[in-house]
């Protein structure tokens, strides 16, 4: 409730002072409700795997934080030698990502979160940052 003075019907200098504060503030606040958000930092994180399958084995990688999967577009990274292969990506910083592996034509034979992020896994997703994970063996 303001305070008025008597002697001259306007708000005292202590209520005035407080109310341009206010106006600041709330201008402020409208100021930045109006800017555009800010994309987070975009990092490259480098993903290495080896399948010790004997055939060949599928992957992608699947964002937790947002609907995003790498490689992308009907498309599969593909583990087909037993060599350690890296598939780099870029994807937004603190995202959480987690892969999902299958033997190609059986996607009952998974690892992670398998095919289309459908499974739950323990130890198969990673934070985004610049860098890359340990290798990811894939046993049969």
């Amino acid at each position: 409730m303001a305070h008025l003075d008597m002697t001259g019907g306007h708000p005292s200098p202590v209520v005035a002072a407080a109310a341009r504060r206010t106006a600041v503030a709330l201008a402020l606040c409208g100021a930045f409700l109006l800017l555009p958000a800010l994309p987070a930092q975009a990092e490259t994180m480098s993903w290495l795997f080896r399948s010790n399958h004997p055939n060949i084995v599928d992957v992608e990688l699947y964002s937790q934080s947002r609907d995003h999967v790498w490689p992308g577009g009907d498309k599969v990274f593909v583990l087909d030698d037993g060599q350690t292969t890296e598939f780099a990506i870029d994807c937004s910083a603190g995202e959480d990502i987690c892969y999902g592996a299958w033997v190609r034509g059986d996607a009952n034979a998974y690892w992670g979160v398998g095919l289309d992020d459908e499974e739950a896994c323990e130890s198969c997703c990673y934070v985004c940052e610049a860098g890359e994970t340990e290798v990811i063996v894939l046993d049969p």
